[in-house]
């Protein structure tokens, strides 16, 4: 199973939508990464549940 897996989300200062990579191997993070458009910074809260399904939640910095 690979470990990474590319998601779409959209910016949430731009609008944007931009590709990214998440590391399946982890079933819940929080992290920050920058919007390669805006270069704001998005808080991604990233889970994935017991039958392998993964949610990724993109919001402001400060929300």
């Amino acid at each position: 199973m690979n470990a990474l897996e590319s998601r779409s989300i959209a910016c949430p200062y731009c609008g944007e939508s931009i590709e990214v990579l998440v590391d399946c191997s982890v079933l819940q993070q929080n992290y920050i990464e920058d919007c390669e458009v805006c270069c704001r910074p998005i808080n991604f809260d990233v889970s994935l549940d017991g039958e392998g399904d993964l949610t990724v939640i993109v919001s402001h910095e400060n929300d």
